[in-house]
């Protein structure tokens, strides 16, 4: 029996060759018992004489995952005795990184579980480190979403991305048509909010010359750009009622008219909408159709924002600020930091980056201190502040809002220039009337 169980063990260990992305053949109790090139290339060797467990050379655990807090594969597998599947951060030569890991049991002749077989995916879509990849995280909200985003990625489902405004929903809808077999093709997004009836279908379905006043020439449309690819709405929730019965026929039947045209277009795409909005609130105040809702309904995610995820907030900074200083030289301190997470950001990771940028004109050195950012954060608290009684004018609230921007500018018109985003002649003239 023991010479079967041996042999089976070493077929295990060849077989792992078969796969293309990293594996490791593990034990009921952890221990790792083989890995294949893929893994060794991307996770390193492994020292067999110290009985190595998965929890300890993956995270650096004296315990299984799910007595340190965290979803463990290996112990859901043995539980269910089929295939489970978790996003977990691994430690790797490069430092922490996101794997989709995937946990395959494997039973022996007398149906008793013997062995693992432990596939870890790399998740190139986001880093849990300061990084230049548009998706940063390690706080358990950010990987539930970005668990989401890799299992929905290689299907043809539809996506609703569901959060607060800034809460990076492009981005998102970007890794999702990245991570599908539609990748080769083109994302075309249609942000919703501000179209007419009339421009909404004319930039979707597009026009013949001639349709309209001003339709000079044929316009393809939006619908016919995303042919094979990813149709991204942002906004959705801003669709006129009128349309959405056209817009539900699309999604129904993949077929449209261009407006002023007789001719039925078809169009294959995978649709992703996004929106800020309680669509089902929408539905049961009936501005929003309850059959179109269901429809693009199909997978939703949940887009944590800055608050649910503010243990991110350090890595995020850092790695915006490599993006925003082309130098290299500006560095953010500690207080700064924790000014930042004691913000609420409304405005989510759009509102950091803005604060960020804001930071390197009023610092005078390349250092970014909390001093600085907390006035980032009063130049907001300023310009935002309403009157309870009276609400002064437009001249009169800007006025005010210039005076304060002075005052934290420590009087220096060019940067004050600079953060309000005009020219240092507009704001003389500005002071002066």
């Amino acid at each position: 029996m023991n010479l079967i169980v041996s042999d089976m063990k070493s077929d295990l260990a060849a077989l792992l060759e078969g796969f293309d992305v990293p594996a490791i053949l593990v034990s009921v109790d952890y221990e790792i018992l083989a890995t294949n090139h893929h893994y060794r290339d991307s996770f390193g060797e492994i020292d067999y004489r110290q009985s190595p467990r998965c929890f300890r050379v993956s995270h650096g655990y004296e315990v299984p995952c799910d007595q340190a807090g965290e979803s463990c594969p290996l112990s859901a597998a043995r539980a269910s005795g089929s295939k489970e599947r978790v996003l977990h951060i691994h430690q790797t030569p490069r430092g922490r990184e996101h794997v989709d890991v995937e946990m395959v049991p494997i039973k022996a002749p007398d149906g008793s579980l013997k062995y693992f077989v432990e596939l870890l995916k790399p998740v190139p879509i986001a880093s849990a480190e300061i990084s230049s990849a548009d998706m940063v995280g390690s706080s358990p909200a950010f990987n539930i979403m970005l668990e989401h985003i890799t299992r929905v990625g290689p299907t043809d489902a539809s996506v609703l991305l569901l959060g607060e405004s800034g809460t990076g929903k492009e981005l998102a809808a970007i890794a999702i048509h990245r991570a599908s077999a539609r990748s080769d093709h083109a994302i075309v997004t249609l942000e919703c909010s501000g179209l007419t009836e009339t421009l909404f279908e004319s930039e979707l379905f597009g026009h013949v010359k001639g349709a309209f006043t001003g339709a000079g020439f044929n316009s393809p449309g939006l619908v016919a750009a995303a042919d094979g690819g990813t149709l991204f709405l942002d906004e959705i929730g801003d669709v006129p009622l009128a349309m959405q019965v056209k817009l539900l026929r699309l999604i129904e039947t993949g077929t449209y008219r261009p407006v002023g045209s007789q001719e039925v277009k078809r169009a294959d795409f995978r649709l992703i909408c996004a929106t800020h909005k309680d669509l089902f609130d929408m539905v049961r105040q009936g501005s929003f159709r309850e059959d179109l809702y269901y429809r693009i309904n199909v997978f939703p995610i949940h887009m944590p924002s800055l608050q649910e995820r503010n243990t991110d907030i350090p890595v995020l900074a850092k790695s915006m600020l490599q993006k925003l200083d082309k130098s290299g030289r500006c560095v953010i301190t500690e207080s700064a930091v924790k000014a930042l997470q004691s913000h609420r950001f409304h405005g989510n990771i759009r509102e950091l980056r803005n604060i960020l940028a804001r930071a390197m004109v009023l610092s005078n050195t390349h250092v970014i201190d909390g001093k600085v950012i907390s006035q980032c954060l009063a130049i907001d608290g300023a310009a935002h502040h309403e009157d309870e009684v009276a609400l002064p004018d437009i001249r009169t609230n800007e006025a005010l809002y210039l005076q304060r921007l002075l005052a934290a500018c420590d009087n220096d018109k060019e940067k004050a220039a600079s953060v309000a985003g005009i020219s240092v002649r507009s704001l003389y003239r500005k002071l002066e009337s």
